[in-house]
């Protein structure tokens, strides 16, 4: 397949994004950038959510943790149990969450931390929160970057950096004016592309296996490939634990996170947001157990033509190896770059916007205007992007097999203070002392990262998987109450 080619239809679809862009961002404020005037309509927040949350890592990980060996078999379909899990924590979102956010008709959530423990907590939950979403972020942006450079701009000669530099100067110019206003509407674009190529890519291979749906499931039956659940509760894939944690990094990383919530409350009313919330949980759960499939489908295939590879480079060497035919290899690269670009954008905004309004409290400085107040945003957004291009080179050094158990990982830790604090405040009337704060919250993962690194000294063959931000949320919740007192405080 032509690098030139497959280039060629990369700025094709940039240059569409930018027209989208264009339109959506016309006469935008801060308003528009932070929370798109609370006008956005809830369909396609929820449509274009699918591709924010599921990102490129999904459309390369999740199928190629399939055919992963687990016990004398396969992981199979057991990511399924997570997926099960976030289903239930979106329900909690809508209904725990959702409500509250609201109610204080909030630009930045954490001012509910504000609100109901104190300034301190309120910087805490959002310096953890910017913590959380730029490693997420970029270590999502790596995968895909490092595909992208294989496949195309390696072959120009074209370094690793430039590659990542040129995608962040691409997100930059889309999303520099309209922020939240104008994502809404190219997360959309973008979510359809992916699962445009999802479904064809899906089709291509059953073609190819020459066989049809049902022969495959019944094919990846007898191959062990789609085992869903594990009843062994010593393992780290044991079903309660993995649907406990799927809710729980739910919770987190969409309910308590600025970048996932800020589309959310983008909406109109209350009860739209919801149906946004309850739709995107269901949908997003029938995209994953379609890539699952993919993903058997696809090591069948790699079986069949003695294909070789680690997990996260399956999809990729099969899509773009010799023999595909070059339509096939084109909707592989638009569709990852479809899911690419909704987690970075979206998590580049969320960042600017969270430290803007949190960390430098721009929204209360009433001795800027809103041109200096813009200017400002501005140079935050570029800061946050040269942050990711950093990061980025830094996850390359690292190079995981496999960046989806890398990134659940690191939101256990980060994650992990959030729960407690939000927790905290929604099930007790206690006050803290809101200035040992940030010492509780930092303790929490510290505590967490020896019991993940001595579990095996200290609960033998029990093992501690993705539940991990379970106890680093249950570490900040105790640690709040030992710095607490009686009270009351209306929110």
């Amino acid at each position: 397949m032509s690098a030139t080619l497959l280039f060629s239809f990369v700025i094709g679809y940039f240059l569409l994004l930018l027209v989208v862009a264009w339109f959506t961002s016309r006469n935008s404020n801060n308003d528009s950038f932070f929370i798109g005037n609370k006008s956005s309509n809830w369909m396609l927040v929820a449509f274009g959510m699918i591709g924010t949350s599921l990102s490129g890592v999904t459309f390369v990980s999740v199928p190629g943790a399939v055919g992963k060996p687990f016990a004398g078999g396969f992981e199979a379909f057991t990511y399924f149990q997570i997926v099960i899990g976030y289903v239930l924590g979106y329900f909690v979102i809508a209904y725990v969450l959702l409500p509250l956010y609201y109610r204080l008709n909030l630009t930045s959530i954490y001012n509910y931390l504000s609100t109901r423990l104190g300034f301190v907590s309120y910087k805490t939950g959002a310096s953890f929160f910017i913590l959380s979403r730029t490693l997420g972020a970029t270590a999502r942006l790596y995968l895909v970057v490092a595909i992208l450079q294989e496949a195309i701009l390696a072959s120009f000669g074209v370094p690793f950096w430039l590659t990542t530099l040129i995608i962040l100067i691409m997100i930059l110019v889309y999303t520099f004016e309209g922020g939240v206003k104008t994502i809404v509407y190219t997360d959309t674009l973008q979510t359809t592309c992916m699962l445009v190529g999802l479904v064809i890519c899906v089709i291509y291979i059953l073609k190819s296996l020459n066989i049809s749906f049902g022969e495959g499931l019944q094919t990846l039956s007898g191959k062990g490939l789609t085992r869903m659940f594990v009843f062994d509760p010593s393992s780290r894939l044991f079903f309660l634990k993995q649907m406990l944690a799927g809710a729980f990094i739910t919770i987190t990383m969409t309910g308590m996170d600025q970048e996932m919530m800020q589309k959310n409350i983008s909406v109109k009313t209350l009860h739209d947001s919801r149906k946004n919330m309850l739709s995107f949980a269901f949908i997003q759960a029938a995209v994953v157990l379609l890539f699952l499939f993919l993903g058997g489908l696809l090591y069948l295939y790699a079986a069949e033509r003695g294909i070789t590879t680690a997990p996260d480079k399956l999809f990729p060497t099969i899509a773009l190896g010799e023999g595909i035919p070059a339509i096939i290899s084109i909707i592989f690269i638009i569709a990852l770059i479809s899911a690419l670009f909704p987690s970075a954008d979206g998590a580049i905004t969320a960042l600017t916007s969270s430290f803007c309004i949190d960390i430098l409290g721009l929204k209360r400085r009433e001795d800027l205007d809103e041109k200096a107040q813009k200017r400002t945003r501005k140079t935050v957004h570029l800061v946050f992007a040269l942050i990711f291009l950093a990061l980025v080179m830094v996850f390359k050094w690292i190079n995981s097999s496999s960046m989806i158990g890398v990134i659940l990982k690191v939101a256990g830790y980060t994650y992990g203070p959030l729960l407690g604090l939000f927790t905290f405040g929604l099930v007790t009337k206690r006050q803290v002392a809101d200035r040992l704060v940030p010492y509780v919250a930092v303790a929490a993962p510290l505590i967490c990262f020896f019991i993940d690194k001595y579990q095996k000294t200290l609960f033998g063959d029990f093992e501690i998987g993705l539940e991990l931000i379970l106890i680093n949320g249950l570490l900040t919740f105790a640690g709040l109450l030992l710095i607490s007192r009686k009270g009351k405080q209306e929110i």
